[in-house]
């Protein structure tokens, strides 16, 4: 889901940045007001270990591979604009240091896996939680649909962006990208569900750490 350079048109990188750096400005201004002194290390935490889980890519149908995102995982834990923060650090340290994602590209990734990603699976996972009353099964359920449609709706995104600069036509990224990450979800799910149960059963507490 990393757009390289040289994929989008100078008016989508030049929109998509736009819509980053505003996303960016809210973010720091809603984490300085709301953030205490439990949540910045585990920020820190979180930022290192989406880095590290994005190196390990798995197979999908076909030959593709894909890798965890961590934005649903991320929201549930501290919140979608603590998140947008996370993700972009992340996104900017691959782009700069890994080539991984263009630099004219990269507020177009940061708007789809920082931004979107994040608000998507976090209100979704609200969604189907509060009628459990954040009982387990009403988290693990929310945690594992909200993250498949995170990665699913980012990739939407992503070959939106690519159709509109004309590098490939719509039928064909959108039917590509979508197919492809509905797979690539159903992991992100699975990770997301599994590293939530392990918070629950040794650290319940950080469930309680959301700036929204």
């Amino acid at each position: 889901m990393h757009i390289p350079d040289g994929f989008l048109s100078a008016p989508v990188a030049v929109a998509t940045g736009v819509v980053a750096v505003a996303a960016i400005a809210v973010a720091v201004k809603v984490t300085n007001k709301k953030m205490g002194e439990k949540q910045v290390p585990m920020m820190g935490v979180l930022a290192a270990f989406i880095f590290a889980a994005q190196m390990l890519n798995f197979p999908v149908a076909g030959g593709t591979s894909g890798h965890f995102v961590g934005a649903a995982l991320a929201a549930i834990l501290l919140g979608p604009w603590a998140t947008v923060l996370i993700l972009s650090s992340v996104l900017v340290v691959q782009c700069l240091i890994f080539q991984d994602g263009g630099l004219l590209a990269l507020g177009a990734n940061i708007t789809n896996m920082g931004v979107i990603a994040s608000f998507s699976g976090y209100y979704i996972y609200k969604g189907i939680d509060a009628p459990f009353k954040h009982g387990k099964a009403g988290t693990l359920v929310g945690a594992g649909i909200g993250a498949w449609f995170s990665v699913v709706l980012a990739s939407l995104a992503c070959a939106a962006e690519l159709s509109i600069s004309g590098t490939s036509p719509w039928a064909i990224s959108i039917a590509a990208m979508g197919g492809v990450h509905m797979l690539i979800g159903v992991g992100e799910g699975m990770i997301t569900v599994a590293v939530l149960s392990l918070i629950m059963a040794t650290r319940a507490d950080l469930l309680k750490l959301q700036v929204a």
